[in-house]
């Protein structure tokens, strides 16, 4: 269904109408549209400049907030307070550190950024999100009911911009790895031997030219094991039980969020299993997860033991990691538990 810019307003309206719950990232599907290029449609949308670092900025001052980060399958939700904000590479990254908002972020992905108002008719809340060319949502920030709307205010005033409207560009289209007869697989496997940084290892992929499943599966078997695909909701689970601290990392090509710290309420409904803690919500689309693995990459400080979950077209969808700081040994208990579920 492809609708027409000057009806996608009442066509969104008829959607709401006959299912008031739906999300308007899956409407604007079903209108053949962006998520961008329905969300201007509302009338309590104001685009904003995309002066980064100087917004980024300001929501230090917007008080308590839930930050959203997704991708096809996973949502990543974490409630706080934005404090140490850092850009780099002459603003092609950024990142937040803080013990709850905690983000890794690509500017040079963001085409545009929305203040949207609280909107009865539409569900919308007060927010500031972040698209990209196509009109996807990279990230999003959300007042919470014990922030500053008086500042969301000022916010909104500063970074007006005269412009209105999104007209979204066609996605690009995905990269296809080389034939893995192209790959030196066995330099690649003495690149990954050699690593001493977590960090260092997107390096390595650029450096041999290979797609991140596909070095998974290259690597063997001293480096990267497949897993269950449902492996994460026992993950999960049994990270609850232990109550032990774990990193969860969802992202896109344009933000990584990242939850540091325990998991509790773990509740599978229908195809979706959730984390429902009060500062922090997971919800992850388990038939989205087509490949898992247990992934081990030697640092200054031993092996760091990831899970790594990807959807059917090689795209990252999860993270997980035991809790740990560089310098810091990884905690036996992670690994033991990631080790039992390959």
């Amino acid at each position: 269904m492809n609708v027409t810019a000057p009806d996608l307003k009442t066509a969104w309206a008829e959607l709401r109408r006959a299912d008031p719950k739906l999300r308007i990232r899956d409407a604007a599907r079903k209108l053949g549209a962006s998520e961008a290029e329905l969300l201007v449609t509302g009338g309590t949308v104001t685009r904003l400049r995309p002066e980064w670092p100087e917004l980024f900025d300001a929501f230090k001052t917007l008080g308590r907030v839930m930050c959203l980060t997704r991708n096809e399958h996973a949502v990543h939700e974490r409630k706080g307070h934005f404090r140490d904000i850092g850009f780099f590479g002459g603003g092609a990254m950024g990142q937040v550190v803080g013990h709850d908002i905690d983000l890794r972020f690509f500017p040079r992905q963001w085409a545009a950024a929305f203040a949207v108002r609280a909107d009865a008719e539409t569900g919308a809340h007060d927010s500031v999100q972040i698209f990209g060319a196509e009109g996807l949502a990279l990230h999003k920030v959300f007042l919470q009911e014990d922030g500053d709307r008086a500042a969301f205010e000022r916010l909104i005033a500063e970074f007006a911009a005269p412009e209105t409207g999104f007209a979204a560009l066609p996605a690009e289209p995905a990269t296809v790895d080389l034939p893995d007869a192209g790959i030196d697989v066995e330099g690649l496997r003495a690149g990954w031997r050699a690593l001493e940084d977590t960090h260092h290892f997107f390096g390595l992929l650029k450096k041999f030219q290979v797609g991140r499943v596909q070095a998974l599966r290259l690597a063997g078997g001293e480096f990267a094991v497949p897993m269950p695909v449902a492996v994460a909701g026992e993950v999960l689970r049994r990270a609850s039980a232990a109550k032990l601290p774990i990193m969860i990392f969802v992202g896109n090509r344009g933000c990584i969020q990242i939850h540091t710290g325990e998991v509790e309420k773990i509740a599978p409904y229908g195809d979706w299993i959730n984390v429902l803690d009060p500062d922090f919500n997971l919800h992850l689309r388990e038939s989205g997860v087509a490949g898992a693995w247990l992934v081990r990459k030697p640092t200054k400080d031993g092996i760091v033991t990831s899970i790594e979950l990807y959807d059917s077209a090689g795209e990252n969808l999860a993270l997980f990691f035991g809790k740990r700081k560089p310098g810091e040994l990884e905690d036996t208990r992670w690994r033991d538990l990631a080790e039992s579920l390959k």
